[in-house]
């Protein structure tokens, strides 16, 4: 029989309708502190603390930290494809929306490295966790991907491998948060990274 406390489980939390699930403060709090430390530097005690839950709490909802740490990077990857489907389904031209995809994605990503993350954590998590992870990631930029195929049906761009020109722009992202030795980035503001990226791959493939 299971042990109850003032008519609950012990260890699931008291709910209040007027507040963020208790499961999504906790993914969101976990994402956060495992993209500051890494995941060998936060404990569960760090994550409860933090999210103003107890540990009991935590455990209620997720059984281990291998276990939070993927759910809590799925979770955030979820939420940048959200953003990227909302980007892309807008009616603005291509070059525009790709333009604004680029923009915030280097907003969102300044500190964060999602390669860097799966390879600290690959010793410590299942490989069906680490594969989970992947697919997830690879779905995040689905809508990029269908978005240029759109285009290529509809006239607006030439034709092109789709795949191979959704990875390329995705490659160019990733040097937008490049540093030099100093710390300092290539170009003085997010805007002109966007830009210069967005150019070099639009004259790459569609000029």
């Amino acid at each position: 029989m299971e042990i109850k406390k003032n008519g609950r489980p012990l260890g699931r939390p008291k709910t209040n309708h007027l507040e963020k699930p208790r499961n999504e403060l906790i993914l969101e709090t976990a994402a956060r502190l495992f993209l500051e430390s890494g995941f060998q530097k936060v404990s569960i005690d760090d994550v409860a603390m933090n999210a103003g839950v107890t540990k009991a709490t935590v455990y209620y909802y997720f059984d281990s930290k291998a276990e939070l740490y993927k759910e809590s990077i799925v979770s955030l990857m979820e939420r940048i494809k959200c953003r990227i489907d909302l980007l892309m389904t807008s009616d603005k031209p291509l070059f525009e929306r790709l333009l604004d995809i680029t923009t915030a994605h280097l907003q969102a990503t300044t500190t964060l490295d999602l390669e860097a993350f799966m390879r600290e954590s690959k010793t410590d998590l299942s490989d069906e966790q680490i594969l989970e992870m992947r697919m997830v990631e690879h779905k995040m930029y689905e809508g990029i991907q269908d978005a240029l195929q759109l285009a290529v049906d509809n006239g607006e761009i030439p034709k092109v491998n789709v795949t191979f020109a959704t990875q390329s722009y995705l490659a160019l992202i990733k040097v937008g948060n490049y540093k030099l030795p100093d710390g300092t980035p290539i170009f003085s503001s997010i805007e002109e990274t966007s830009e210069n990226i967005l150019n070099i791959f639009w004259k790459g493939f569609f000029s």
